[in-house]
């Protein structure tokens, strides 16, 4: 394998869709009150993706180090554990990305706030949190992935933060209602990582990795897949009813099949075959986010 092919196996592009599904909704519920900026939304496309695989690349070297990467893990290869990239290696580009996401980030708020320099602090110390996040998750001597906290930081900056936040860049201003999209974002990818989970239960369980599959069991697991897919749909169709104009805002809806789909899979199948479900929960999380999307266009135009 080519050293260019091994980093872009590191950096794990699958998992893009799924960090921009956030901050496109951010950008539709924000053109729905007549704020897009095209210079706004590139900026926060360019920040989310140095920031999911600063999070990728952070995941590879912890998981390696504490041993949830291992020869009995049932999903992909990872490349620090394989041997393929040294754990300094991961760290230079940790490093990296970190940089880079500074970089983007901060550019990003000077476009979005000009001089208004409250409003830059504020998202700076957002921004920052975000990056600590995306390294603490499995990196360090206590990381929250381990101790089941995954699920909620997910919630939090998949959902409220992605969305709601990418929000408040274009408009300045956000309600309680637009965080009801948020939430469907949130759930929608906390069912993405659930689905990880339940794939590596048995890994996890004997590298101490306590995700809430390991401390649940597979059976609840599924059960929670199930609320967290009703309840993702659930705040949309809210919101959709509380912001009612034209039947086009009820396109989303097309993609229910695919959660059903995606449902019916995470029960019936077992954890050693569920890892494309992974993809196909990210694929349609994105789907849903574009009908939505694509409704609010219509009806708002």
């Amino acid at each position: 394998m080519s050293n260019i092919k091994i980093w872009l196996k590191a950096a794990r592009l699958r998992t893009l869709p799924l960090a921009l599904s956030c901050i496109f909704m951010g950008a539709f519920l924000a053109l729905s009150v007549g704020a897009f900026q095209w210079d706004i939304f590139l900026l926060c496309v360019l920040t989310t993706i140095f920031l999911q695989v600063l999070s990728n690349l952070a995941n590879d070297y912890g998981d390696s180090i504490h041993g949830a990467d291992n020869v009995e893990r049932v999903g992909p290869s990872r490349v620090v554990q394989s041997g393929h990239i040294s754990a300094s290696q991961m760290r230079s580009a940790v490093l990296l990305f970190v940089f880079l996401s500074l970089i983007s980030g901060l550019l990003l708020l000077f476009v979005s706030f000009g001089s208004n320099w409250r409003g830059i602090i504020s998202f700076l110390g957002l921004g920052l949190l975000s990056i600590v996040a995306a390294i603490a998750y499995t990196v360090g001597k206590k990381p929250y992935g381990y101790i089941g906290l995954g699920d909620i930081s997910v919630l939090i900056f998949f959902g409220f933060v992605g969305v709601g936040g990418s929000y408040f860049l274009f408009v300045k201003n956000i309600t309680l209602l637009q965080l009801l999209p948020a939430l469907s974002c949130g759930l929608f990818s906390i069912a993405v990582l659930n689905i990880n989970n339940i794939r590596d239960i048995e890994s996890d369980k004997k590298a101490g990795k306590y995700s809430i599959p390991v401390r649940i069991g597979k059976e609840k697991a599924v059960v929670y897949h199930w609320l967290l897919l009703f309840f993702g749909l659930t705040a949309s169709i809210i919101y959709t009813i509380i912001t009612f104009q034209s039947a086009w805002q009820l396109l989303f809806l097309l993609s229910v099949p695919l959660f059903v789909r995606n449902g019916v899979a995470v029960t019936k199948v077992s954890s050693k075959q569920l890892d494309p479900f992974l993809k196909q929960m990210a694929i349609s999380t994105l789907l849903f986010v574009l009908l939505f999307g694509g409704g609010i266009a219509l009806a708002f135009s």
